[in-house]
């Protein structure tokens, strides 16, 4: 088995916003001998993350069935959330989630908002709060004097902190913390096993870095993802919009009456055939403003370390034959997710729903290979070919050259382009095609046989 399996897509979007910068802008990186438009690597991995747990959900897909993970900055209420169901009364519920929880070694905000908050995002498996319910639970009674004890610590530091303040000497510093008893034997023990990575699919693949506990385990991601930038230099329009208020727009279409005998006077029509108002405060939009839009074929490379995806599940307990089983079926989610999610941005308004890639590469090798570097010299369309198809054309030809030198697989592509499609065509009959055309993602993968192509004759009508 090669170790990594490489993916490359070449996706045209047009009049989107799928990554802001601060200041509401797409996001650009000067490359090569243009400024792109550039889509960050977080941008891009979290809806595939997203799809592939939407689709197991559903029972779709190769993933179906198996666990996943949740990153949030809510377990502590997630948690009180799960003592309640248990019996616990409600508030008592809230402080014990919060203060096991920092005892075990999680940072909580300190404003009124973020308070019940974790400091950082924490990713761990989806029923982690549950057996953290399960395990205080399980220690009912000590834990409830555990946090009498926590909160007459707390109420006797806040207590000297305002004598001190009253003496005039100096307050305790806001960084030092009252000294807290520790957790009663077993439940710190519980709570790490709770928010260790476990059979989470997605920790396996994406990793995560949970700092705050020493002694819960780090997993180094087997999945890398490089910033998708555009082929060509970056395309940008600053769209005018304008938003209607329902209410102005109502008033503005009702035919004004009359409110008295001076202005039935003073008018020159009956109070019944007023015609709407065409001037005052009613007219004009509700808010006005501008969006920056960009289009163009974006170029996305994403490599999957398949050894590491293997160890990270064993790490986390999995036998080596169920883990061998979980990693084929990652990597074919992986695949589709990749072929398949795009960022939402603005959901509703500057996202790009529905989207395909043009065009994808798959291969494996024993070690990564970027191919993003073949587009340092951007490429703008002279009218004959859109960037599109000249992309494919190069990315084809600089696969080629790689698989030649190094000695590489040839591979197996797909696309959903009619035309990048009679490209593929033309280059098969010219007998230069080198890699292997498939019609679905499934069989982008090395391990599923491909199809035989289908000749035109044999294409149904």
């Amino acid at each position: 088995m090669d170790r990594f399996l490489c993916l490359t897509s070449l996706t045209t979007h047009c009049a989107v916003l799928l990554v802001r910068g601060a200041h509401g802008e797409p996001k650009q990186i000067t490359f090569g001998n243009a400024t792109r438009t550039m889509v960050t690597s977080a941008a891009l991995r979290r809806p595939q993350r997203m799809h592939m747990r939407e689709q197991a959900n559903t029972g779709e897909g190769a993933l179906a069935g198996y666990s996943f993970g949740t990153r949030t900055r809510e377990w502590a209420r997630i948690t009180a959330g799960e003592l309640n169901l248990l019996g616990w009364e409600k508030q008592q519920a809230a402080d014990m989630a919060k203060a096991a929880l920092n005892r075990a070694g999680l940072a909580f905000g300190t404003t009124d908002t973020t308070r019940d908050l974790t400091k950082v995002l924490i990713f761990a498996p989806e029923d982690a709060a549950k057996n953290i319910a399960q395990t205080i639970d399980h220690n009912r009674s000590a834990m409830q004097e555990w946090l009498q004890k926590v909160q007459a610590a707390q109420e006797e530091h806040e207590r000297q902190k305002k004598e001190n303040k009253g003496k005039g000497k100096s307050e305790t510093s806001p960084d030092e913390k009252p000294k807290l008893p520790p957790l009663p034997a077993g439940v710190k023990d519980g709570i790490l096993t709770a928010l260790a990575p476990a059979d989470a699919i997605d920790i396996a693949l994406f990793g995560r870095f949970l700092a705050e506990i020493a002694e819960s385990p780090n997993v180094d991601g087997a999945v890398q993802t490089t910033a998708a930038i555009t082929v060509g230099p970056a395309q940008l329009t600053e769209d005018f919009f304008s938003a209607a208020d329902d209410t102005k727009t109502l008033q503005r279409s009702r035919p004004r009456q009359a409110t008295d005998a001076f202005d039935i006077l003073t008018s020159n029509q009956t109070p019944h055939s007023q015609t709407p108002e065409t001037t005052g405060p009613n007219n004009g939009s509700g808010m006005t403003g501008y969006q920056a839009l960009t289009s163009g074929t974006f170029c996305a490379v994403t490599v999957l370390d398949r050894v590491r995806l293997r160890s990270n599940l064993q790490a986390a307990g999995t036998a080596e034959h169920d883990a061998e089983i979980a990693a084929v079926a990652a990597e074919k989610a992986l695949i589709e997710a990749f072929c398949t999610a795009v960022p939402t941005a603005k959901a509703t308004t500057t996202a790009a729903p529905g989207v395909l890639p043009k065009f994808v590469l798959a291969f494996t090798a024993t070690r990564p290979y970027n191919y993003l570097g073949a587009f340092e010299d951007a490429i703008t369309e002279d009218g004959t070919e859109p960037a599109s198809i000249q992309a494919t054309r190069r990315l084809l030809d600089h696969h080629a050259m790689i698989s030649r030198k190094r000695g590489l697989q040839p591979g197996r592509v797909l696309t959903y382009d009619l035309a990048i499609t009679a490209l593929l065509d033309d280059l098969r009959n010219a007998g230069t095609l080198t890699v292997t055309e498939v019609d679905s993602p499934d069989h982008l993968h090395p391990d599923i046989p491909a199809p035989a192509p289908t000749t035109p004759a044999e294409q149904p009508a």
